[in-house]
């Protein structure tokens, strides 16, 4: 933007406008509500809330904590929650089977949120990596990730939670071409109102790995590599301008860059390119950091926490966070 020409000081002095409370208000450029969150909430198979070790704070949900959380939600003014499954190591094997139960944790604990709290979204991701046994996002065969026998995976994964309830099915796994099968099942099946979130920019990051423990997903194992084959470059800008243009292309109703603010210069680039709606992941390892620096006395914790949100929201994105509940109480307050 070019910058315009300004009156010399001291006929504009810029602090007059910050001088009070009511004058910062009245010339604020950007404002945040719950309406820009949407909670990250990790879900499991078992009874009551199980704290979340790398994660202070953050507690896995039961089925029935689930659906007491969606009205939460509901009162705090949180439009939508998106839910990632802990699954028991026995459960998993290496095509990720468990994926697309249809009596499984994701598809109960859909229907009870649902059940209890009707207007409030509910956001599934679409991945394998919570049930297979190596915790790759897809097939594998002589170490090579799989791109169209896993989509097939996929298609199945979405389908089932689209018929449990979900408004969001979000598909995190980075094969190409997965945002075009899923939308095409989900128009023959009869399912052409449920919304896909792509992860459009999803970077090969190591902000993961408090989450990694959060959902029990196994490491890497066998020696099979690591998610760089399929996960974006971190040097790479203009690659998630052609990512996100395919998945757009392809009937992505919403974009996610993942993670959030290492990569504030991806999400702008994608707003100000497409003007889709775009969300900021503010992943576990953003959320763990602010935490730590917080409980050891380093940074105010509530300012924090909103500044963090706010940024995206500069940016022009949405936010997916773990904070979603303090936030909204914050800002409510």
């Amino acid at each position: 933007m070019k910058t315009p020409n300004l009156a010399p000081y001291p006929a504009m002095r810029l602090r007059r406008t910050r001088q009070a409370d009511w004058s910062r208000r009245l010339v604020r450029e950007s404002v945040l509500t719950p309406n820009d969150l949407i909670w990250s909430a990790v879900v499991h198979d078992g009874e009551g809330l199980v704290p979340v070790a790398s994660l202070p704070g953050v507690e896995r949900w039961s089925v029935a904590e689930a659906a007491k959380k969606a009205v939460q939600a509901k009162a705090l003014g949180i439009p939508a929650i998106a839910i990632f499954p802990h699954v028991d190591g026995a459960m998993k094997d290496d095509r990720g089977s468990g994926a697309s139960d249809p009596d499984g944790l994701i598809p109960r604990c859909i229907k009870a949120m649902k059940d209890a709290a009707p207007d409030v979204g509910i956001m599934c991701d679409v991945a394998l990596d919570p049930y297979t046994n190596h915790g790759h996002d897809g097939l594998i065969e002589n170490g090579r990730i799989l791109n169209d026998p896993t989509i097939e995976l996929l298609v199945a994964q979405g389908l089932m939670q689209a018929s449990a309830g979900a408004d969001i099915l979000a598909p995190s796994d980075m094969m190409d071409g997965r945002v075009g099968a899923i939308r095409s099942a989900l128009e023959d099946t009869g399912y052409q109102d449920v919304m896909i979130m792509s992860y459009a920019a999803k970077y090969a990051s190591a902000f993961y790995s408090p989450y990694r423990e959060a959902i029990g997903s196994a490491k890497l194992a066998g020696g099979q590599g690591d998610k760089k084959t399929y996960q974006m470059d971190p040097a790479n800008s203009d690659e998630a301008l052609r990512e996100v243009a395919l998945d757009i292309a392809e009937g992505a109703d919403m974009i996610m860059v993942k993670p959030g603010l290492p990569y504030l210069d991806i999400i702008q680039r994608l707003v100000e390119t497409f003007h889709m709606p775009t969300y900021a992941f503010q992943v576990s390892g953003e959320y763990a950091m602010l935490m730590a620096a917080a409980q050891n006395g380093w940074i105010d914790e509530e300012r924090a926490i909103l500044e963090t949100l706010m940024a995206f929201k500069r940016a022009g994105a949405g936010t997916i966070t773990y904070f979603a509940e303090r936030a909204a109480k914050l800002l409510g307050a």
